[in-house]
């Protein structure tokens, strides 16, 4: 990601405001979107198991990764079978795949293999994560949990608990994308918010 865009999105200035009516035209879209959940005409797939969603409304990483190797080992302590999905950000290769200890980070996303490799459970990746939720589910049905690493924006898969991450940098300028880092207007109900960071994201 360019360094300039990420310094213009600390704070308001020149480039910044040149770019602002370029984030009304996803402040539109992302509106639309949600009416369209909203009232049915775009749907929201339910699992038989709780699915709980660990994201960001940030462009870039806050730190999501490490929150859910948190919570697998929370689960695992408390003797639950929890398993991941994600798109595997990243990836050259299509379709929903398994990630094992031998799956190429080219096939899997580096941080979908990170989280296999550490924590031994299973992890599907694929674009359409509730086509990767069921298949998931198909191949371990002893899952009691599934954490979605990521898709926080992504409503098709229906999730009984929402968690959102933030790192030092809290919304930066707290426009939306492209003259703030911002991918949906914050604040959102969310059930959970983990700063990531080293100092409050928020004053």
């Amino acid at each position: 990601m360019s360094q300039v865009l990420l310094r213009a999105w600390t704070q308001r200035g020149t480039l910044a405001c040149l770019l602002w009516p370029l984030s009304l035209v996803l402040r539109g879209l992302v509106a639309i979107r949600q009416a369209l959940y909203r009232c049915g005409l775009l749907a929201t797939h339910r699992m038989p198991v709780p699915v709980v969603v660990v994201g960001n409304v940030v462009a870039g990483g806050a730190g999501k990764t490490p929150v859910t190797l948190a919570l697998l080992e929370h689960l695992a302590a408390r003797g639950l079978r929890a398993a991941v999905v994600s798109r595997g950000y990243g990836r050259t290769a299509s379709g929903c795949t398994e990630v094992t200890f031998a799956t190429s980070p080219a096939d899997a996303g580096d941080e979908p293999l990170l989280i296999a490799r550490r924590t031994h459970v299973p992890v599907f990746v694929g674009s359409d994560r509730v086509e990767t939720a069921r298949r998931l589910l198909q191949a371990h049905p002893g899952t009691q949990v599934i954490l979605s690493d990521d898709g926080l924006q992504h409503r098709a898969l229906g999730r009984d608990i929402e968690i959102c991450v933030f790192d030092d940098r809290g919304t930066g300028n707290g426009w939306l994308l492209p003259a703030g880092p911002l991918r949906e207007p914050w604040p959102r109900p969310v059930d959970l918010v983990v700063h990531s960071g080293t100092h409050p994201a928020f004053g």
